[in-house]
């Protein structure tokens, strides 16, 4: 298991500069994002240039391409929006294996036009889930045209807002090619320990077969999130879960500032390292 952080963490537009930043404050990989090169998170056109340079960044400076975001509002109620974003998605997955990575991070979005991390009303709806399925079906024939895999973070605010759901989604689509992002702290807002507790375990082992990257985030007792380690989360537990899962990938923080990184790569990997895989 690597110890990874979002790339955006760290000011920047140059890969140089990003990874450089990521590896001295003690990580072994990124999530990458096309901002962190100065072209925006969902560049309409990549140039060749950029895509070296991340690749040479990456071998400079010891640092993986973990994932690389294509995350856009997957159901947003103006169609024109949503392929916007789905000609973005297409020109990521045409570079991602030449910057270094086979995985596209995604959300599902929600019905909430200004803001795609925000609940609606709508977003369990039947129409929103079939708009969202007829979107994973546009992305998987690019996937499949690219090589490349779909990794689908449950949000709670977004169509696939639980574990179950995800599961639903990967059983309806059917394809090797969807992943899960799996983040604790997005699958509950307010629990007590032994909810929460049972809420982590049984969506590690429910998607278990299907878990590509895990995140590392917290939450806050009044439910806002939190630095890793700094919140309700028991991430000895956690860990150990995803070890007995068979889970042996990278495991992402994000949600801090620079200044906290250092600090959560400290507390991240001896828990990675360790052999324990009791809860």
């Amino acid at each position: 298991m690597r110890t990874g952080i979002f790339a955006k963490t760290f000011a920047g537009t140059t890969p140089d500069a990003v990874l450089a930043a990521a590896r001295d404050a003690g990580y072994a990989s990124v999530q990458y994002n096309f901002a962190c090169s100065g072209l925006g998170a969902l560049p309409e056109t990549i140039p060749d240039t950029a895509v070296a340079a991340i690749r040479d960044a990456s071998a400079k400076s010891g640092v993986a391409i973990a994932a690389i975001s294509a995350t856009y509002n997957m159901i947003h109620p103006d169609i024109g929006t949503r392929e916007a974003g789905r000609r973005s998605f297409a020109e990521i997955a045409s570079v991602a294996h030449r910057a270094g990575s086979n995985l596209l991070t995604v959300c599902t979005g929600s019905r909430d036009a200004a803001d795609q991390w925000r609940d609606h009303p709508d977003n369990q709806g039947a129409e929103a889930w079939q708009d969202m399925i007829a979107e994973f079906g546009h992305l998987l024939a690019i996937a499949e045209r690219h090589d490349v895999f779909i990794g689908v973070e449950p949000e709670l605010a977004n169509v696939i807002n639980s574990a179950a759901q995800a599961r639903r989604l990967i059983d309806t689509m059917a394809s090797e090619r969807i992943r899960i992002v799996l983040d604790p702290a997005n699958l509950f807002e307010h629990e007590d320990t032994d909810t929460r507790d049972r809420i982590i375990d049984e969506a590690i082992d429910l998607l278990k077969d299907s878990i590509a990257i895990a995140h590392a985030k917290d939450r806050n007792p009044d439910g806002s999130f939190a630095t890793a380690g700094k919140g309700v989360i028991d991430y000895p537990r956690y860990v150990a879960a995803l070890k007995r899962a068979g889970f042996d990938g990278d495991v992402i923080t994000h949600g801090l500032s620079a200044a906290e990184a250092p600090g959560v790569a400290a507390f991240l990997a001896p828990l990675l390292a360790s052999e324990g895989r009791g809860a």
